[in-house]
């Protein structure tokens, strides 16, 4: 009977003692979490690494510990660069990214996140769709829309420099009419969806924010890509030079004003109305 009677006392001091360690754990994970964006602000990302997979360890449910966790790992993968080291980073951070959107797959910075490392891997591919997933999230993310546009022209870049090569040319700015029509035409399969898709995003970015002059400089760019399409066309291709010439005029105007706003912004400590400090 004493042993019946005594059983659940021994059970409400179990709960007690493990709610206590339970929450001696979440002190200890937020002063690792802690610890480790000291670390990440000083530039020490291994320490900063370290600390916050503890904090991960020690409550798996902690908030933002995973997200700075993959930021960690992200801030140390090289772009462009494909040795092992390199590729492990990146993978552990699309890893600890995808790991914040199993519990929220809206958490746009985790999307971003894995879009950015994508396309520092050059998996351009993979980068375009979770862009696009971003875009799922938030229609108004002018900087998704532009990233597109980028991978299109970097794309379809590299197709016309590969198929100018072919053909002993180089590529000259002007929608290259001295090429081949057999080599043109081939391009234009090549390069046509991605000069029709680029433009779209470009577009698309410079609604949402009508100032974006590198949104721009790469319409410039893209419609240089479309003149290079015509193949034999010469009306058409001069209409693609003058919109590029166009595109291009306007991003250089709109990136001086955008510097001069910038320029005349103030401050540091702001004077209001009456002279106070604010």
């Amino acid at each position: 009977m004493n042993r019946i009677a005594r059983f659940p006392v021994m059970a409400a001091a179990f709960l007690a003692m493990l709610t206590m360690m339970t929450g001696c754990s979440r002190l200890q994970a937020r002063d690792q979490l802690n610890k480790g964006v000291a670390a990440y602000k000083n530039a020490k990302y291994e320490e900063a690494i370290n600390h916050f997979q503890n904090a991960v360890n020690l409550d798996p449910t902690l908030p933002m510990a995973r997200l700075y966790l993959a930021t960690a790992y992200a801030q140390q993968v090289v772009p462009d660069l494909t040795t092992p080291d390199n590729m492990k980073n990146a993978n552990l951070a699309i890893q600890g990214f995808q790991s914040v959107l199993d519990k929220d797959p809206k958490d746009i910075g985790s999307l971003k996140g894995i879009a950015g490392l994508y396309f520092q891997i050059d998996k351009f591919d993979e980068a375009k769709q979770w862009q696009q997933k971003v875009l799922a999230v938030d229609p108004q993310d002018a900087e998704a829309a532009y990233t597109i546009g980028v991978i299109d022209w970097g794309v379809a870049h590299k197709n016309a420099v590969q198929a100018l090569a072919g053909v002993g040319m180089q590529d000259n700015g002007d929608g290259n009419p001295k090429m081949p029509k057999p080599a043109c035409q081939k391009l234009q399969e090549q390069n046509t969806p991605l000069v029709n898709e680029g433009l779209q995003y470009l577009q698309k970015a410079l609604e949402i924010r009508p100032n974006y002059d590198d949104a721009m400089a790469y319409m410039n760019l893209m419609y240089r890509r479309k003149a290079d399409l015509e193949c034999g066309n010469d009306s058409a291709r001069k209409e693609d030079l003058d919109q590029a010439g166009q595109w291009r005029d306007k991003a250089m105007g709109t990136r001086k004003a955008n510097e001069e706003k910038k320029n005349n912004t103030p401050g540091g400590i702001v004077m209001d109305g009456s002279g106070n400090m604010k």
